[in-house]
């Protein structure tokens, strides 16, 4: 993936606009406390305490001196990094509620539960989400389709809903970072001047730590949750699902569609078109709904009738017009990171970071950190693996480390935790995909933890990184931002 993107540097700001570093502080600190106090202590929805960020960072940049119209190109360019990630929101949303109505989540939802156990669920979930993941390229398709299913034949099987999501983010993500389909790990590679495979290679293992200890970890959590199912509840949903859908292989022909070209190659977008068209043609030939009533569904979802409450509650969906609160969480959140970016803060905290570094394991570690940091100031995954990707680069090269050690920083700290943080494009997305809120799967999110973990252990004990590399750098000036 390519984006037409340059993050601004210290040396690309005006020295009478440039905040020092404490002042840079300031508008960072006003944000973790809007979102602390306005999520935390009020209950709000993040809608409020991201607008006061916003003009509280609007505020801080005209006091340096950037006028409206500089501002406003800031909101504008944070929207247009995520502008990707808003239309497969859209797009996920009315795929969903396609696919209910077209028997391809209820048929899912049915063999899946003629064929697990609760003893087994939550690694298989993983391991087939992480196979999906790495074969189409794509971890939030991977959470929208096939995640969704996991969900329902998790709740059939008495495993809490948390545990399963955690499990399927777990393999999407880690998938994900394996594939060279994935656009966050062709952008990592990029950004690096590292070359593609070199960069996968280079993550494989701490991807593969990570994601093992993940499996074991669901494993012994599956073990605890044997048993608890009862007896008719497996025999209840799978005759609701049979007596409102038609569940004949034909119901898979948009799960066939969708992955099939994205197995092919294509983009993650033309792929769930094409799967919410397919969603549509078999929700009237399979399952006789009328084709005005089919993008009806497209756009107001699903409301089904089996007869089961459980059942009912698993496949109501909200269509294209339920993607709103969630379409503007983002949408809020990737202004406040475009403006935080156009006043220069990122840029000076960057530098202060990169000031900081002594030898090649605080390199690495400082990499990682400021990912995530980024990751939660910006709310999307591609500026925390631009921004430290292209303002790191040269402390690589002044360490001697190769591109694939900062490409693989990036992105093992960038890409999986995203999903962890409320108020982010990705954690926003995988709440509302799944029905479970950020902070009750964010403990079972075991990938998402350990990725991370395992990057800042591999830094600290030398694994992977040359030893004879592991010179100290003398302190430079400015230009090292």
């Amino acid at each position: 993936m390519t984006l037409d993107f340059t993050p601004t540097t210290v040396d690309d700001l005006d020295p009478e606009r440039r905040p020092s570093f404490r002042l840079a502080l300031v508008p960072v600190l006003a944000v973790v406390a809007f979102l602390g106090v306005g999520s935390a202590l009020l209950g709000l929805d993040p809608h409020a305490p991201l607008l006061w960020s916003i003009v509280f960072t609007g505020a801080f940049g005209r006091s340096l001196g950037y006028t409206w119209e500089d501002l406003s190109d800031g909101l504008a360019g944070g929207l247009l990094m995520g502008a990707q990630a808003l239309l497969i929101v859209f797009t996920i949303y009315a795929l969903i509620a396609t696919w209910v109505a077209a028997g391809t989540i209820p048929a899912m939802m049915y063999y899946g539960l003629e064929s697990l156990t609760p003893a087994v669920f939550l690694p298989v979930a993983a391991v087939l989400a992480a196979v999906v993941a790495f074969s189409i390229g794509s971890s939030w398709t991977t959470v929208g389709t096939l995640g969704v299913a996991f969900v329902g034949i998790g709740a059939g099987l008495g495993v809490p809903a948390p545990m399963t999501v955690g499990a399927v983010l777990s393999g999407a993500y880690a998938g994900d970072k394996q594939s060279p389909l994935s656009d966050t790990t062709n952008l990592a590679a990029g950004v690096t001047n590292t070359p593609l495979y070199d960069h996968i290679r280079r993550m494989r293992t701490g991807t593969g730590a990570a994601f093992a200890v993940a499996v074991l970890a669901f494993a012994a959590l599956g073990v605890g949750v044997d048993g608890a199912i009862p007896a008719d509840r497996v025999v209840e949903i799978q005759g609701a699902l049979a007596g409102t859908y038609d569940l004949s292989p034909l119901a898979f022909l948009p799960l066939a569609v969708t992955f099939g070209l994205a197995f092919r190659g294509y983009p993650a977008l033309p792929s769930l078109v094409a799967g919410v068209f397919a969603g549509v043609v078999t929700s009237v030939a399979v399952q006789g709904v009328g084709f005005v009533a089919a993008w009806d569904v497209f756009l107001y979802g699903t409301e089904p009738g089996t007869g089961a409450a459980l059942v009912d509650e698993l496949l109501a969906t909200g269509g294209l017009s339920g993607s709103a609160w969630t379409i503007t969480v983002v949408v809020a959140a990737l202004a406040l990171g475009g403006l935080l970016e156009r006043t220069g803060t990122l840029a000076v905290l960057a530098h202060r970071l990169s000031q900081g570094i002594r030898n090649s394991t605080s390199l690495i570690a400082g990499t990682g950190a400021a990912a995530i940091a980024i990751n939660a100031l910006t709310a999307q995954q591609y500026m925390s693996i631009v921004l430290p990707g292209v303002t790191l680069r040269n402390l690589y090269e002044e360490f001697d480390l190769e591109g694939d050690q900062l490409s693989r920083a990036v992105e093992a700290a960038g890409t999986p935790t995203g999903a962890l943080i409320p108020w982010h494009a990705g954690g926003v997305f995988m709440a509302s995909a799944t029905g479970v809120p950020t902070l009750e799967y964010a403990p079972y999110y075991l990938f998402g933890l350990l990725s991370p973990l395992v990057l800042f252990a591999m830094a600290a004990t030398g694994v992977g990184v040359p030893t004879t590399r592991r010179a100290r750098l003398p302190r430079s000036g400015l230009g090292r931002g």
